[in-house]
């Protein structure tokens, strides 16, 4: 099992390496290619994800290893299609991170989940669906204005979906279990925000109703009609969350020392709560059990019990961070409030002390009450200490701090307060060097090599929890700190360079070892630091767009060649592995293959469209105002606003009483300078002039309209410039008045 899991970490790297350059590779528009190649290379791309993925699932050697290859390369089909339809409006610059974009890579996302019920697919298409319905209602390169009845609509559009999902799994319609936890906490977020006075004067109050009834069912539904202690564990999560929310909303207007008074008191009947909540979830665990059972029914009960007892602590400690927050922020409000003539900071680090060393000595208290008060004495003696800025109280309170890892127990509590560790080592390193050239990138450098020798002497200690604490605290805070550092200015020539690549080879092999050496909680951080350093050197100037695609597809291709020799020489015992991915292509062969057909069809009728349309469309000149963002699958574009987008005000009034991204015709009309400017709002039946050309627009939900020719895609690193010498643009109009953009010229 060792070996096989090191070999499908390897080909995950190497496959998700590879998409990774793809996209780097078209992100960076390249001027070396025409539009031609451009689209034949990214169909052929996809071609050859998908043709992999045939070629391996019928290898008869290695099942386990080949199937999950063949897996993995027609998940990364699918995504290559997304690449592909993103390059199609980069080419024929569409809007950037357009919602068509995604709604037509959701498509065979969806269709392909159908057919091979298989996760990956189901979670892609989750979350294409989601960004298409936020891309429409929240376009990201261009405003759209919405009232108040229509985010109420939107958010409660959003939760219905997610709750129609829930049911569909609930009720063993669908089966995925990752969906299921998603789409809960995504229904419970969509509902809380909706409950927000502040940003709905007129419909916040009320959603507080539905809610308050959405939690309450879900208590109701998942202890007495399908115990599931999972989602009462979520479900109390929802409860806690909406309670922190709430009582921050009425802090904001009602601010005062007997609010905070009633915060502080909030906190104690929250934590009572939570004592009876994990009392409750413990009793259900303990009822399940019977000493009549058969072997392996007595083995399933004893699990399940340990399942209660596992996600009582996880919702005591839930509950437990929320009481902290208000705790904290009652605390430091009422300092602040009562203080007078006397500095707050002196008295706020007094009663933080007041709040810890007696907790310390007090071992009999209940659990979740005593760390719940030692963690609202260490939050406000750091706010204190970084106020006070004295060195000598900074490392008593270090001193503190550190007694209170001895004294605490638990995986949770020591992650929580080696942070808060960190963060005072940090303060007290800031009042030490703070006036150094490049303090703050010392300051990282200090607190990573610190960790790094904190990890590297967990073996000195005792076998037991605490040295297992040590060692997953100091792995954590290494990587997050040698992360860190690698977006930090060079305190030394080249050390930019140095720790960027220093952090992928340390994180790369950690994988790997810890993978091979079965140490959980080690291998799954690395792979989360090796997954996000790659998401975020994509908007890193270490090199360019092209530059890097070339790096990641070499470093994919070694790794899956290292990673199948190495399958090959240890490939004994995988075959039981095979029927979980062998399913996939040998289910449906024939409807994923016209699924296949129809993303190429796509792309070949996109491209022939757009091509049509620039080759007979009427050629016309707008004036423009440029500026300079990025997509992230299509990278740098220039937004544009043109002389067009603002019509008169009586037409703008007119368009104010339509509700945002309602379709409209403009008729432009061509000045004495050659230049077309805003005539009138087009009107059914209707002839226009010679010097008149009639474009698609839709409105904003304001004044503004948008015509979908807003986005100018430039290749990497010239953006500035063409914001900066680009006044007009040629834009092809058809027939029908859809119209693509062109070119940007100076003149």
């Amino acid at each position: 099992m060792l070996r096989l899991n090191v070999t499908r970490v390897g080909f995950l790297m190497g496959v998700s390496l590879l998409l990774a350059s793809i996209i780097y590779f078209f992100a960076a528009n390249w001027g070396g290619l025409v539009r031609a190649d451009k689209i034949l290379a990214s169909a052929g791309i996809m071609v050859l994800f998908y043709g992999a993925a045939f070629i391996f699932s019928k290898m008869k050697i290695m099942l386990g290893h080949h199937y999950f290859l063949s897996a993995t390369f027609l998940v990364g089909g699918c995504i290559a299609f997304g690449v592909a339809v993103a390059l199609l409006n980069q080419i024929y610059n569409s809007h950037a991170d357009t919602y068509e974009l995604f709604l037509i890579w959701s498509i065979p996302a969806l269709l392909l989940s159908f057919i091979t019920r298989f996760n990956p697919f189901y979670i892609l298409a989750y979350i294409l669906v989601h960004l298409t319905l936020w891309q429409y209602f929240f376009p990201s390169s261009y405003h759209i204005v919405h009232s108040d009845h229509e985010i109420l609509l939107i958010g409660c559009l959003f939760a219905l979906i997610n709750l129609i999902l829930f049911v569909l799994i609930e009720a063993k319609r669908l089966t995925s279990a990752p969906l299921k936890f998603i789409s809960f906490i995504v229904f419970h977020i969509s509902l809380l925000v909706l409950t927000s006075s502040t940003l709905y004067d007129l419909y916040g109050a009320w959603m507080n109703i539905a809610c308050v009834a959405a939690i309450a069912f879900g208590f109701y539904y998942f202890a007495q009609v399908r115990l599931d202690k999972i989602m009462l564990t979520l479900n109390a999560l929802a409860a806690s969350a909406f309670a922190v929310f709430k009582y921050l909303e009425l802090m904001s207007e009602h601010a005062s020392t007997a609010f905070f008074m009633l915060g502080l008191v909030f906190v104690a009947l929250l934590l009572t709560a939570n004592v009876f909540f994990f009392r409750y979830l413990n009793k259900l665990g303990k009822n399940d059990l019977n000493s009549d059972e058969q072997p392996e029914q007595a083995a399933n009960t004893q699990a399940e019990a340990h399942k209660s007892a596992l996600f009582g602590k996880i919702a005591s400690t839930i509950v437990t961070v929320i009481g902290v927050l208000i705790g904290s922020i009652s605390l430091v409000g009422l300092v602040l409030l009562a203080a007078g003539e006397i500095p707050p900071e002196n008295i706020l680090f007094v009663v933080s002390l007041l709040f810890i060393i007696p907790t310390l000595l007090l071992n009999r208290l209940n659990t979740a009450v005593r760390y719940t008060v030692l963690t609202i004495g260490y939050i406000a003696g750091l706010i204190s200490i970084a106020w006070i800025d004295i060195t000598a109280l900074s490392i008593l309170f270090l001193a503190v701090s550190i007694v209170g890892w001895f004294k605490w127990q638990g995986r949770v509590p020591h992650l929580f307060i080696y942070s808060l560790i960190n963060i005072n080592i940090a303060i007290l390193l800031f009042q030490l060097f703070g006036s150094v050239q490049h303090a703050a990138s010392f300051i990282v450098f200090i607190l990573t090599s610190l960790n790094a020798v904190i990890y590297a002497s967990h073996h000195l200690l005792r076998e037991g929890a605490l040295k297992n604490q040590v060692r997953e605290c100091g792995w954590f805070f290494t990587l997050l700190l040698l992360f860190w550092l690698t977006f930090m200015q060079d305190i030394f020539p080249y050390s930019y360079e140095l720790f960027n690549i220093l952090n992928f080879i340390v994180v790369t092999i950690a994988a790997f070892l810890f993978v091979r050496r079965n140490q959980v909680f080690e291998a799954a951080v690395s792979f989360v630091f090796w997954f996000i350093f790659l998401a975020f050197k994509y908007y890193d100037l270490f090199w360019t767009l092209l530059h890097k695609s070339i790096t990641l597809a070499l470093l994919g291709i070694i790794a899956i060649a290292v990673t199948y020799i190495y399958a090959y020489r240890t490939r004994a015992g995988v075959s039981e592995q095979a029927d979980s991915f062998s399913r996939l292509l040998r289910r449906s062969p024939v409807l994923i293959a016209i699924v296949v057909a129809l993303q190429l069809g796509y792309v070949g009728y996109h491209a022939a469209v757009s091509e049509a349309l620039l080759s007979s469309g009427t050629s016309i000149k707008l004036a423009i105002e440029p500026l300079d963002p990025r997509s992230i699958l299509q990278g740098d574009y220039v937004r544009l606003q043109y002389n067009i987008s603002t019509p008169p005000d009586h037409i703008a009034q007119e368009l104010e009483t339509r509700r945002s991204n309602s379709r409209i015709k403009v008729v432009l009309q061509q000045g004495t300078d050659g230049i077309y400017n805003f005539d009138r709002i087009y009107r059914n039946g209707e002839t226009v002039t010679n010097k008149e050309i009639v474009i698609n627009g839709s409105t904003s939900g304001w004044r503004n309209i948008n015509y979908g020719i807003e986005t100018y895609f430039v290749p990497e690193g010239t953006g500035i410039e063409t914001e900066q010498n680009a006044r007009f643009a040629y834009v092809m109009v058809g027939t029908r008045g859809d119209a693509l953009l062109e070119k940007l010229t100076k003149e």
